[in-house]
């Protein structure tokens, strides 16, 4: 059993007070847990929030036809993946008739997202609009803060959905994660993959079909593994080239083909940090569309201290204290930035913080 400082205690009091984490008693106790898949898993941001998918209406034409006419239907709007988004503090995605003039920057067919209680949703990507004295560098930066007014909406803008995730509600979170994902897919698979023949969108946006070969393509999804790697009172903590001065993160990498989760837990953590990890168990999952991952968050227990970082993928790997973390989340460590909030890391950190990792 671990006793934290009175300091640290308040750190953590702090992080916790929050409508996703309960408070601490006191003390605070550190007690090492056993067990599957955390209770509270779907928290995490992009956790879902029990949308009506409708995935029986892809494929039927005529109903496709009447949700197209039908003036509860909706549409949201991505402009280069940024969702359209109203509202200051609490921000809500713009829904807008499949008829409304922004529509004419529209390139294919809305997808259909699913449906909801007022109708069914769709999203259209206007990307092909281009706004006044755009700075196409700031789109690329590590943290594109920059936001796109169209004059045809003018009480809303174009957002980047890493900027705001945390502060759209659940339902919304999840339609702009999907629309970012499919969106992006059909973004770069518009050729076959069998024969390089351009395919052509089909079943309202959830599938590419081939006229040359016939062949049918399906939205794309790659697994990665996250992981809370610890041992006793320390995490692994890992940055890569690139990243903001001081930022840390879990670590994590794709999972290979023919690779358990548990497995790929092991491999990266040994390929990028050089230390050993014995159990493995699931945590949480995170759709993370940027541009099409899965994030598998797990916990893994370390079974050695060395660390011999892989200088092409990693800047930097240590092993940090929960008082540096708890520090670190309450902006009382200079030296680290705490991994992005509304990302899975950040939840996993929060949760072996508060001891909630049940």
């Amino acid at each position: 059993m671990l006793w934290l400082s009175e300091s640290h205690k308040h750190s953590l009091k702090v992080l916790t007070s929050g409508p996703a984490l309960h408070l601490l008693p006191e003390p605070v106790r550190v007690r090492a847990r056993q067990g599957g898949a955390m209770r509270h898993a779907e928290e995490v941001t992009f956790g879902g929030s029990g949308l009506d998918r409708a995935a029986e209406l892809r494929g039927d034409i005529p109903a496709l036809a009447a949700l197209a006419n039908d003036g509860a239907t909706r549409c949201i709007v991505l402009w280069r993946g940024k969702p359209l988004v109203r509202g200051e503090r609490g921000l809500e995605l713009v829904r807008l008739p499949l008829d409304h003039p922004i529509m004419a920057h529209a390139g294919q067919e809305p997808v259909l997202l699913g449906r909801e209680e007022a109708g069914a949703i769709f999203a259209h990507d206007i990307s092909h609009w281009a706004p006044e004295d755009l700075d196409e560098h700031s789109l690329t930066a590590f943290v594109d803060a920059s936001e796109q007014v169209h004059p045809r909406v003018p009480d809303a803008r174009f957002a980047e959905l890493r900027m705001i995730m945390t502060r759209l509600n659940a339902r919304d979170a999840e339609l702009a994660a999907t629309a970012r994902a499919i969106g992006s897919w059909h973004k770069t698979h518009g050729f076959c993959a069998q024969c390089g023949a351009p395919s052509v969108v089909h079943k309202a946006g959830w599938e590419r079909i081939c006229p040359a070969c016939g062949a049918h393509h399906f939205p794309r999804t790659d697994p990665v593994a996250i992981m809370l790697i610890t041992r006793g009172n320390k995490t692994l903590m890992g940055r890569s080239p690139g990243w903001p001065k001081g930022m840390y993160s879990c670590l994590a990498g794709f999972v290979e083909p023919g690779e358990t989760i548990e497995a790929a837990v092991r491999r990266e953590t040994w390929e990028e940090a050089g230390v050993r990890v014995g159990a493995v168990r699931y945590l949480a999952s995170q759709p993370w569309a940027f541009p099409s991952s899965l994030m598998f968050g797990c916990h893994g227990e370390a079974i050695s201290d060395e660390i011999k970082i892989d200088p092409e993928e990693m800047d930097d790997v240590r092993w940090m204290t929960r008082e540096e973390i708890a520090d670190a989340f309450a902006g009382n460590n200079p030296d680290v930035l705490p991994a992005r909030k509304g990302a899975i890391a950040h939840f996993l950190l929060r949760n072996w913080l508060a001891d909630r990792l049940d």
